[in-house]
């Protein structure tokens, strides 16, 4: 009896715009960037699964069949014909969309657009920073011109994220010096090319705090590392009216849900771990509910190219909080009341308030 009928998507991508073959579609279920092992199939994983007891109910056809015939439906409605129908049914009333991911993907608009939503664009500042550094030619005009751009982004921007900046950029942290700064803005200059990607750990973290000082949510992408270490930072940034979104924790989830627990600031991010862990997305999203304080947990998809992950998160979010949540309510620990207003944080209510979207 758990309910979440509108959800938002706090950090997501675009759809691919193009008609993708099994090959290429099957890609886009993996964790990794390769194929799947020689005699293996990437439908064999949680998310296949549920890509496979979701989507094809949406497009006309019975839950579980072979993946050749789905792609075959997919194809024969058309890729905008499809992405429509499977974004319309997801259930999402906003999607918050990273920019900086490469590829033929949809914009803000265009996803708004094919999902009867709203769309807010999500600024990726490694991205940012490269692209001022290509028609920036001195380290003053880079230094001005980063500041400018990352505060210009903040007027329409509804959050930042920094995907490099976890790995490398809390070698210590607080701000980094006037000359340490310049010394290397002066290295990046003389050395990078073109399209080169932003690795220098003194400019990531000059770069997380010039986004910290524009007081947007700042969402930073952990990935398969302990978060804990974030705890300095967290704590270097407490009171400074910038929250901070730990992205992607699992296996994780637990120290990221602990670090929300611990700062006021802090938040964590649930999917799109409950896609890929599939029929165990319960068990995973009851861990995750032990230590966080349920107003800091927040629902994504964080889908990329593939409508049907949108769907897939969606779905998956809802079966897992209705079994977890209507478990407790059925066993007295919880009243059907609160199960429902819990529900409708995580699901919307949190997102809406951190990144003032009314």
């Amino acid at each position: 009896m758990i309910e979440t009928p509108t959800l938002v998507d706090q950090y997501c991508h675009g759809v691919l715009r193009t008609e993708l073959g099994l090959g290429t579609f099957e890609a886009h279920l993996g964790r990794t960037a390769g194929p799947p092992a020689p005699g293996t199939t990437f439908f064999d994983t949680q998310t296949g699964f549920a890509v496979r007891r979701w989507c094809p109910p949406l497009l006309g056809l019975e839950p579980h069949c072979p993946p050749a015939r789905y792609l075959a439906r997919r194809r024969e409605l058309g890729v905008l014909e499809s992405g429509r129908r499977l974004l319309r049914a997801s259930g999402i009333s906003t999607y918050l969309v990273d920019t900086g991911m490469p590829g033929d993907l949809t914009g803000p608009d265009e996803i708004a657009a094919a999902g009867d939503a709203r769309a807010h664009e999500i600024v990726r500042l490694e991205l940012l920073a490269e692209q001022v550094a290509d028609t920036s030619g001195t380290v003053d005009a880079l230094l001005a011109n980063l500041a400018e751009a990352v505060h210009g982004a903040a007027a329409t921007a509804v959050a930042f994220i920094s995907v490099a900046g976890v790995r490398q950029g809390f070698a210590a942290p607080e701000p980094p010096g006037p000359g340490e700064v310049r010394g290397a803005a002066g290295r990046w200059l003389a050395s990078r090319r073109v399209g080169d990607r932003l690795t220098d750990p003194v400019l990531l973290r000059h770069l997380l705090w010039i986004a910290v000082s524009t007081g947007r949510p700042l969402q930073l992408q952990v990935g398969v590392e302990d978060p804990m270490p974030l705890g300095d930072f967290a704590a270097a940034t407490a009171g400074l009216g910038t929250d901070l979104v730990l992205l992607h924790g699992y296996p994780y989830h637990r120290q990221a849900a602990h670090l929300a627990s611990v700062f006021p600031h802090v938040y964590a991010d649930l999917g799109p771990v409950l896609a890929q862990t599939g029929a165990r997305a319960a068990a995973v999203l009851a861990e995750t509910l032990e230590p966080a304080p349920f107003g800091k947990l927040l629902f994504s998809s964080g889908a990329h190219g593939l409508p049907e992950l949108h769907v897939v998160a969606a779905a998956v979010f809802r079966s897992a909080l209705g079994r977890v949540l209507g478990d407790w309510v059925g066993d007295g620990a919880w009243s059907l009341t609160d199960a429902q207003r819990v529900a409708t944080m995580i699901a919307s209510g949190t997102a809406r308030r951190i990144y003032g979207l009314g």
